[in-house]
């Protein structure tokens, strides 16, 4: 067959939704993967959210191989010297249906494609699509490997860095600024010694984010979430202040570096690594979005940019489920009107502003531009810090009224 219904380029979770929704609409559709395998190339070491996306694809979440439901959130600022954290757990995170789980990807996305198959859907991995076919101003299918397969529709879910889209004329080559660089080890535990380190029991899990010297001030920070028998611990950096003239490491010795910390070290004590990888991550928000159609074309996930740091949580899987979903929601309306110009497909974006993702990303537009605040990752670690040890101190003489002790620290210009 050299002629599809719909062609999905990128077998991630937007590229897997969107074929799942459309499975059983008698239409042909082809999931093409340049990795080895669905998930081989994701390099994610977090958590999916699952209350956005419940009852987008409700029969999935029973059987899908979910890690540990996340029942205690943990901030950890590092300064030089010493530390703090704020730890929550509520009830509520451990009520079931659980609000979000851990997740290892490459198990995830392998399963998932699976079930898409199942329904008869094909997927062919270690296909790489160089380009998109154009014919009367619209998009008419992909050039990959060599070959020529065309479509009605395109589906471009390929990733943070999106070429098709960019070469199909939907978004521009990237801003350093709207993008970071993330990498990642899976560190194999014991469940039993995951739960003893962390005082959690039975699957539940513990997500945990780091921020000040883990990444030398500039924008980032570090992670560690529990899976069932592993963790996956890594940092994140902002790509913009790596590249251009920031006085740093390189990035593999800052996580080394991490590693070492005396807050991180009892957690890993036996672990053996399994994994590494590296990847680069969307971090501009609402206003780094791509353009989210066109003649034939839809764009979903990470390609568009579905990405969103809100500073205590980091999100993107959800967005990308979602984000596929409606575009095949799209495809199957577009296909009864037999009509794929731009302003047929324009319902995706209709779509997206009525549910929780383009709302969200409203509502936190500007935290991007909040975030990236050096003194978030320098100056509030060390102050804070400081402060804590003063607090904390019995010196062998009178120790300084507390006021006097905040007055210094807070309000001091020096640092």
């Amino acid at each position: 067959m050299d002629k599809f219904d719909v062609i999905i380029v990128g077998a991630g979770l937007a590229g897997l939704s969107a074929a799942y929704t459309l499975a059983g609409h008698n239409l042909d559709v082809l999931v093409l993967e340049r990795g080895d395998y669905p998930g081989a190339k994701n390099m994610t070491g977090g958590r999916l959210y699952i209350n956005p996306v419940r009852k987008l694809l409700p029969e999935l979440w029973e059987q899908a191989p979910l890690e540990r439901c996340i029942t205690h959130e943990c901030i950890t600022f590092l300064a030089k010297d010493r530390s703090f954290t704020i730890e929550y757990s509520g009830n509520e995170m451990r009520q079931e249906p659980c609000q979000s789980y851990s997740i290892l990807r490459a198990k995830f996305d392998r399963w998932l494609a699976e079930r898409v198959e199942e329904k008869g859907i094909m997927v062919v991995p270690k296909t790489r699509v160089d380009d998109v076919i154009r014919e009367n101003g619209y998009v008419a299918g992909v050039r990959a490997g060599g070959d020529e397969l065309r479509a009605d529709v395109v589906i471009v879910c390929d990733g943070v860095l999106s070429l098709i889209a960019e070469k199909a004329g939907l978004r521009k080559a990237g801003n350093p600024g709207d993008y970071a660089v993330g990498i990642k080890e899976v560190i194999a535990l014991a469940p039993g010694a995951i739960n003893e380190r962390f005082g959690v029991e039975g699957n539940e899990g513990v997500a945990r984010l780091f921020v000040g010297e883990v990444t030398k001030g500039i924008f980032g920070g570090g992670f560690l979430y529990t899976n069932t028998d592993s963790i996956s611990l890594g940092i994140v950096l902002g790509l913009e202040d790596t590249s251009f003239g920031a006085t740093l490491p390189e990035v593999p010795l800052l996580l080394n570096e991490f590693k070492s910390r005396l807050e991180v070290i009892p957690f890993l004590k036996g672990g053996e690594i399994v994994e590494y990888s590296a990847h680069v991550i969307p971090e501009g928000g609402f206003h780094a979005l791509s353009s989210l159609f066109g003649n034939g074309l839809l764009v979903a996930g990470d390609a568009a940019g579905f990405a969103l740091n809100m500073g205590v949580t980091v999100r993107g899987m959800d967005y990308a489920i979602a984000s596929g979903h409606f575009a095949a929601l799209t495809v199957l309306a577009a296909k009864e009107k037999e009509s794929f110009s731009a302003e047929t497909l324009s319902m995706y974006k209709d779509m997206l502003v009525q549910s929780f993702v383009l709302q969200d990303f409203q509502n936190f537009k500007d935290f991007p531009r909040v975030l990236k605040n050096p003194r978030f990752f320098a100056h509030y670690p060390e102050r804070i810090g400081n402060l804590l040890r003063d607090i904390y101190t019995i010196p062998a003489g009178p120790k300084e009224k507390l006021f006097s002790t905040f007055k210094k620290h807070l309000f001091s210009t020096d640092l």
